[in-house]
């Protein structure tokens, strides 16, 4: 683990099993096996991050309602946060790619990134019990939880960015229904996320009924709650 001690030092977890480090850093395109990679260790990697990032908010913010703490833990778990812990431990050159993803940047984009900052994670939790992995998020995500004042986003930029920060596709929308007089129209329209149901809202232009169905998908999966930033 000689090659990898430097980017222990800067993780600040020296592994006992340098085994779980070096499938952290493996994408699958450098894998004969798409078992060896790293994307088992992501999928355990977001949930102790998610946790941890949940205990830190639950701790940091004792007069915030449960819709608050959600958008506050949204906003840290994004890939676009993960990614930048991945930038402040240095893993870009250590990150073993395919050549054809070498070539293309891979280490430096912004989904890589973000899931080896998660596979690292996952790979300490293995390593060290969920204390150590905890630890390590509270020192990457601590500043980025105390600086953190998320603003009210409106429902479709909200579904948006939380689409995101899970790996998902851009949120589409769907007309269900019209119906009125072309002067007073009516709109039925579903968002449709992934492999989510989807869930429907109403209004008098698609735009009021786009943001009414993102609305309502947010307030179902409990993301958001009535009344909570939207417009």
């Amino acid at each position: 683990m000689s090659d990898l001690a430097p980017l222990e030092q800067r993780i600040g977890h020296r592994f006992k099993n340098g085994a779980l480090l070096r499938q952290a850093l493996t994408h699958v395109s450098a894998c004969a096996r798409r078992g060896d990679s790293y994307q088992r260790l992501e999928f355990l990697g977001d949930r102790v991050l998610g946790l941890a990032v949940a205990d830190l908010l639950y701790a940091a913010f004792p007069a915030a309602e449960e819709g608050e703490l959600s958008r506050r833990l949204a906003d840290l778990v994004r890939r676009e946060s993960c990614a930048d812990a991945a930038n402040d431990w240095g893993v870009a050159p250590y990150i073993r790619l395919g050549e054809g993803e070498a070539q293309s940047g891979g280490a430096q984009k912004a989904a890589i990134l973000g899931d080896v900052c998660e596979s690292i994670i996952g790979a300490v939790f293995l390593d060290a019990g969920f204390a150590a992995a905890a630890e390590l998020v509270r020192e990457s995500f601590g500043a980025r939880i105390a600086q953190a004042q998320p603003a009210l986003r409106d429902p479709k930029s909200a579904l948006q960015e939380w689409a995101q920060g899970r790996g998902l596709a851009t949120p589409t929308y769907r007309v269900d229904r019209l119906t009125g007089p072309d002067h007073q129209p009516h709109f039925v329209i579903s968002a449709l996320v992934g492999n989510y149901a989807p869930a429907a809202g109403e209004g008098s232009s698609k735009r009021n009924a786009e943001q009414a169905a993102a609305e309502a998908f947010l307030v179902r999966e409990k993301i958001l709650y009535k009344g909570e930033g939207a417009s």
